[in-house]
């Protein structure tokens, strides 16, 4: 149950995330949602390695919106990279 907590909270926390990124992405709903999916997760996991979580628990909505940026941010340099 709390992998599909983990994917709800992604989902927000990738909205959120690119509503306080500035700049302009080009990217849509479904993009946005996995890379705030996929931050989640990594705050979750990362997390658990660094000893703030214990294994079980979801990252916090404070973390799985940092973790979304963070990814946002790393895309947006590739994307630059690329052109």
């Amino acid at each position: 149950m709390h992998i599909l907590w983990t994917l709800l909270i992604g989902f927000f926390a990738g909205l959120l995330a690119r509503a306080l990124k500035p700049g302009d992405d080009n990217m849509g709903l479904i993009m946005t949602s996995l890379l705030g999916v996929a931050g989640s997760f990594a705050a979750t996991y990362g997390g658990q390695a660094l000893g703030v979580y214990r294994p079980g628990q979801t990252a916090g909505f404070i973390g799985a919106v940092i973790g979304a940026i963070a990814l946002l941010v790393v895309v947006g340099m590739l994307r630059k990279l690329m052109r």
